[in-house]
């Protein structure tokens, strides 16, 4: 198709295993020709999702909800979320276990997502070291220990990390601890995680058909999870099983009253402490999708 006759909406897509069932219909026949018409997807880092969508290389993103709180205008599309509602395995900080995190001195960053980091950095606010800095580094745990006294690990990077906690013991013979950031936030707000929704730039038109189009991927994707389980585990090595919890009890991917009063106490909070600009989420009517 002729890049100048090209009408159809571009989506920024996370490319990682979280946002598997999201992505049905567009990866899987019978609708992904369909949907091929109408949308071209290509897939990223979160981060890269929101830089897309605040600079106007895509019309629609799956972003870490923080870029809301700075790239004003951004519609929010009904229904879809990441989120977590106990433990998500997929964010975690691991730290020495001789320093818990009030004493940490610094923090090896994965800048994947800001999202993960604005959790973060309202958790070592609640833990008493708001001031510990945070070095962005590529995803490498041993890398990452090596220059800083912890490590924050987003997506696959985290799960792997996990399966392989047993080796890095016995590889370095160093004692770790292994924090899930989305268990710790339940734990002291009694807040939902949400970590990512679709959303549009200012400039998109959105009628019912594209919101309905992205709900109904995932309830196709959520009604596919044995195919989902065979496909990613020949991508890389985590145990099927571990795959299927992570999609079916892990993630939630239901915008629902819950999410959105967590995403509302998400930027309450991050405002109150200086982590983000002031934001209101106005979304009485994405909920329960």
């Amino acid at each position: 198709m002729n890049a100048e006759q090209d009408t159809r909406l571009r989506v920024a897509a996370i490319g990682f295993l979280n946002p598997a069932p999201l992505m049905w219909d567009f990866e899987h026949a019978p609708l992904n020709q369909e949907l091929a018409r109408r949308y071209v997807v290509e897939r990223m880092t979160p981060s890269e999702c929101a830089a897309r969508l605040a600079d106007g290389r895509a019309d629609i993103g799956l972003i870490p909800i923080a870029s809301l709180a700075t790239t004003p205008g951004l519609h929010i599309l009904p229904g879809c979320t990441i989120a977590s509602k106990s433990k998500v395995r997929s964010l975690i900080l691991v730290h020495r276990a001789n320093r818990p995190p009030s004493k940490l001195r610094s923090v090896a960053a994965d800048t994947a997502s800001r999202t993960t980091l604005a959790y973060a950095r309202m958790l070592f606010h609640k833990w008493g070291n708001a001031e510990v800095p945070f070095l962005p580094m590529v995803a490498d745990l041993d890398a990452m220990l090596e220059r800083a006294d912890a490590a924050i690990l987003i997506g696959d990077p985290a799960l792997l990390a996990l399966e392989e906690r047993n080796n890095q013991f016995e590889r370095t013979g160093e004692e770790l601890v292994y924090r899930d950031l989305a268990e710790e936030w339940r734990a002291l707000t009694g807040l939902p995680f949400v970590s990512a929704v679709w959303a549009a730039a200012p400039s998109v038109a959105l009628d019912e058909r594209v919101a309905e189009d992205f709900i109904r991927s995932r309830d196709h994707g959520l009604a596919n999870i044995d195919a989902l389980v065979d496909e990613w585990s020949a991508r890389f090595a985590i145990p099927e099983e571990t795959i299927r919890m992570y999609l079916t009890t892990n993630i939630h991917y239901v915008l629902d009253e819950e999410c959105v009063e967590g995403m509302r106490g998400f930027f309450r909070l991050a405002a109150e402490y200086g982590v983000l600009p002031p934001y209101t989420v106005a979304v009485q009517e994405l909920a329960a999708r």
